[in-house]
């Protein structure tokens, strides 16, 4: 492990030497480097600096860093300046899934297992925790982000898919959550293998993709949402254009070209310094309907966004998908009728629903489990499916798939559509009362 004070002291030279380029670059009209020309023109400067360091020591009587010393100092070095630090260790741990830091010493890590340990430091000060966040902020993501008391509140992704959230200033020290969610490639069928879903369940939503029908995934924060929404965007033929919308870039479908050739990835951009050149979620949406889309997908619906979203649900792009908060699957017409409320339109709850009612095919309900005190694991299951099927002063839907006393999600009601789900290849379990 590199001593973490030379690291800061080498990486404060290089962040010189780069700010000076820039400098110049800027006074000689010439255009600013593109963020991968940025790190090889840091990764050189790297080399020199180590190179002066290495002398250095030698002339004071001292053992220089051998190679592998050396290779190890600049990939820290590197981290500092455009990765994530001291918390890389923890990121590159599989078995963790949340990061919560209360400060740069309070670092509490959540475990696949259900977990939860106190890890050492990720910085010598708070200052230098916001420093680290500063330097994400900057390159990671389509367009730098301020963290400052101007702007104390930042969300972004990580390189290898992690969620980061971090506010400053509205509480005593800096504070971050990280949420693990890598960007590799998930499937219903691995779904089915880690107990999400029961393979009857599987072949529903699979049929649902296909038969385009517009999929609202539920749930409590870090009940596999956003994992879900991502293994049914997999069961779209690749054919398809898709358009994803989201507040910071996570879903990475654009990743895998050979399932999807074919996606542009929308990002949320926050206002500049002087309050201009923002472009909200909700103008995304209607952007979105713009660039001749198959499918739109909206990655959380959090606010006003959710009333175009509806809009584009109901006037012709079928099979969208997206995700919302909520503590069931019912609740979740209540918690859409609460962001009309509160979005430009200012819905009435009546003209929710109508558009609730034309718009949304299926809610699928997660809920996140925790047993590891008692000796279980954390686990995340499908726990219920609601199919809209119409209103009457309120939205009608049917409870289609609920718990069995083995806590599986079984067939529990019959499906209004079951026939477009049949053209697509579903059929109801045999010995299913709905058969």
């Amino acid at each position: 492990m590199p001593d973490t004070d030379l690291v800061r002291q080498l990486r404060g030279q290089v962040a010189d030497r780069l700010n000076r380029q820039r400098r110049a670059d800027e006074a000689a009209g010439r255009p600013p480097m593109t963020a991968e020309d940025e790190r090889q023109f840091a990764r050189s400067i790297i080399v020199q600096i180590l190179e002066d360091h290495a002398r250095g020591e030698i002339s004071r009587g001292a053992t220089p860093p051998d190679a592998l010393q050396e290779e190890q100092l600049a990939a820290a070095i590197h981290a500092a300046l455009f990765g994530v630090g001291r918390l890389q260790p923890l990121l590159d741990d599989p078995t963790v899934e949340n990061i919560d830091i209360n400060g740069c010493d309070k670092v509490f890590v959540g475990y696949a297992d259900g977990r939860e340990e106190l890890a050492p430091p990720v910085a010598d000060s708070d200052d230098e925790l916001v420093e680290l966040i500063q330097v994400l902020a900057a390159n990671v993501g389509l367009t730098s982000r301020p963290f400052d008391s101007a702007n104390p509140q930042l969300d972004l992704r990580l390189p290898d898919g992690s969620r980061l959230s971090a506010v400053m200033g509205v509480c005593q020290r800096p504070s971050l959550s990280i949420r693990r969610s890598r960007l590799g490639a998930v499937s219903l069928e691995d779904l089915v293998g880690t107990g999400t879903m029961s393979p009857q369940v599987a072949r529903f939503l699979k049929a649902a993709v296909a038969a385009r029908k517009n999929v609202m995934i539920a749930g409590s924060t870090n009940s596999g949402k956003t994992t879900l929404l991502r293994a049914l965007a997999g069961e779209i033929p690749s054919y398809e254009r898709l358009i994803t919308v989201e507040r910071a870039l996570e879903l990475g479908l654009d990743k895998f070209e050979q399932k999807h050739p074919n996606v542009v990835a929308f990002e949320e951009r926050l206002p500049n310094s002087e309050g201009l050149g923002a472009v909200t979620m909700a103008e995304l949406v209607r952007r979105s309907l713009r660039m001749n889309p198959s499918r739109v997908i909206v990655g959380e619906v959090l606010g006003d966004e959710i009333v175009t979203m509806l809009n584009a649900m109901s006037q012709g792009n079928d099979g969208s998908l997206s995700t919302i908060h909520a503590n069931s699957s019912l609740e979740v017409f209540n918690r859409i009728s609460t962001y009309a409320l509160q979005a430009d339109e200012r819905l009435p709850v009546e003209a929710t629903h109508m558009l609730i009612s034309g718009s949304i095919n299926f809610v699928v309900f997660l809920r996140k489990n925790n047993d590891y005190e008692s000796g279980g694991a954390l686990t995340r299951r499908i726990e219920s499916i609601r199919e809209v099927t119409g209103i009457d002063q309120r939205v009608l839907s049917s409870e289609v798939f609920s718990l069995d006393p083995s806590g599986v999600a079984v067939s529990h009601a019959p499906i209004s559509c079951i026939e477009d789900l049949e053209r697509h290849g579903y059929t109801p379990e045999l010995g299913s009362r709905w058969t």
